[in-house]
């Protein structure tokens, strides 16, 4: 029998566990047939793919299908307005949006990190480098607690923790994640235990350890350690452990929709025209897609028109491959890029971002590394902004989509930075450093052509 991982589709169980681990209930739902956690409008998980409906569980995926699971609502749609209203008096965190997530009501008021609320960079000497005449802005989450998006999504990973009596709060991660869930973790008061590839960057891996969890690199790619993790939810071992992007993923995933929630209120409740947002797992494009639609049900923003494109590393691809190519399969390959935080090989919404992209209007598009680095530096000396790699990836394909026509410059256009720059120095120190060593005097400095 086969069952899908959160980095992929099916693959062969590896054990008599995998059938029962993608449905195990740790928490039955009520007598009444509702879910007998307390997670907010969360109303019951639902098949992507066939539509069945289960109860709020630990589950990821489909007992009928094995197709992915995610959260149904009850979203608040009577008064846009009043709900406005009720956003707007929020804390300047994600929890302003808890009327839209599987949280509880209460959830500002429990221990966490409180990430979001981050800068929408108007970025016009950014915008006048690359010839965008139509509004520019930089989604800039390097803000957050611990320096990536990652806090958003983990913290909503946390209640869905609390909720079922998880006791360790776990994920497989190419770096960011395993920092957040550090983090988090910490602040609930929960034990750690991250799983990683043996060689990640060294800054990701000090920020992962210093929160004081158990951090374990794997020899092999993402995908290898996200398939052990797989294995070890079937196992004993694994009991009473929550990890985030595998049993808790339909939780976790929903934490990316609060990127959507923030950007449109920021430009003061419109959808932005055009969006470029990185692709590792997919999960990030896939969600902010689905908060974009639920604010356009709810009534919050005027229903019309946005473009999503999609961006990645060619040495890890297999989006834009499938893209290019016409596909509506992804074949997984194995990573070859410096923007290791993307480095997801068998991307497990692969095949809805490509949905996304052609609905929409957008496109799925890649560049080398040596164009990540000029992404980067770019940023930093237009806008003051250090990116990560994974940023640098997604200017890199912004400005490739403008100079090829796909993306219409006159029009609104956000583009995601998800990290800070000071977890991938590697990528970027060979080609910085002093602009001149020199004597500690006028003569010397005027020598090296620095007086003017």
């Amino acid at each position: 029998m086969s069952v899908p991982t959160a980095s992929g589709p099916a693959h062969s169980a590896t054990g008599s566990h995998a059938t029962d681990t993608a449905t195990r209930d740790h928490t039955p739902a009520a007598a009444n047939g509702a879910p007998a956690v307390d997670l907010g409008p969360a109303a019951a998980l639902s098949c992507r793919e066939c539509g069945e409906r289960f109860p709020l569980t630990p589950a990821f995926a489909c007992t009928s299908c094995f197709g992915p699971l995610e959260i149904a609502y009850d979203l608040p749609l009577g008064d846009p307005e009043a709900l406005r209203r009720r956003i707007e008096s929020g804390p300047a965190s994600i929890w302003r949006y808890a009327p839209l997530l599987p949280v509880p009501a209460d959830v500002a008021e429990k221990p966490n990190l409180n990430p979001g609320w981050t800068q929408l960079i108007k970025a016009d000497r950014l915008a006048a480098e690359l010839g965008v005449t139509g509004g520019l802005y930089l989604k800039d989450d390097s803000g957050n607690p611990t320096h990536s998006f990652k806090d958003r999504v983990v913290a909503n990973a946390v209640e869905a923790a609390r909720a079922f009596g998880f006791t360790t709060l776990s994920c497989s991660s190419t770096g960011n994640l395993a920092g957040a869930v550090g983090a988090a973790a910490a602040r609930a008061g929960l034990r750690s235990c991250v799983f990683i590839p043996h060689d990640l960057e060294q800054g990701k891996v000090v920020m992962a350890s210093v929160y004081g969890g158990d951090v374990v690199g794997i020899e092999g790619t993402y995908d290898e350690v996200n398939r052990f993790c797989s294995e070890l939810i079937g196992d004993p071992a694994g009991e009473g452990w929550g990890f985030v992007n595998v049993n808790l993923r339909p939780y976790y995933a929903e934490g990316s929709k609060t990127l959507a929630y923030e950007i449109c209120e920021q430009l003061g409740w419109r959808l932005p025209d055009q969006l470029v947002v990185p692709i590792a797992s997919g999960s990030q494009l896939t969600k902010i897609d689905k908060g974009l639609k639920e604010l356009i049900a709810t009534g919050l923003v005027e229903d019309r028109p946005y473009r999503i494109f999609g961006a990645q590393a060619t040495g890890c691809s297999p989006v834009a491959q499938a893209y290019k190519a016409g596909h509506d399969v992804v074949r997984p390959v194995r990573p070859d890029t410096i923007a290791k935080s993307l480095a997801i090989g068998n991307p497990a919404d692969g095949p809805y971002v490509l949905d996304i992209a052609r609905r929409t209007g957008g496109a799925v598009e890649d560049v080398s590394d040596e164009q990540v680095v000029d992404a980067i530096k770019l940023l930093a000396r237009t806008e003051g902004v250090f990116a990560e790699t994974a940023g640098g990836v997604t200017l890199g394909v912004t400005r490739k989509l403008i100079e090829s026509g796909a993306l219409d410059p006159a029009l609104t256009t956000v583009v995601l930075n998800t990290g800070d720059g000071l977890k991938t120095l590697d990528a970027v120190a060979p080609t910085t450093g002093p602009s001149a060593i020199i004597r500690p005097n006028l003569d010397s400095f005027r020598e090296a052509g620095l007086a003017s």
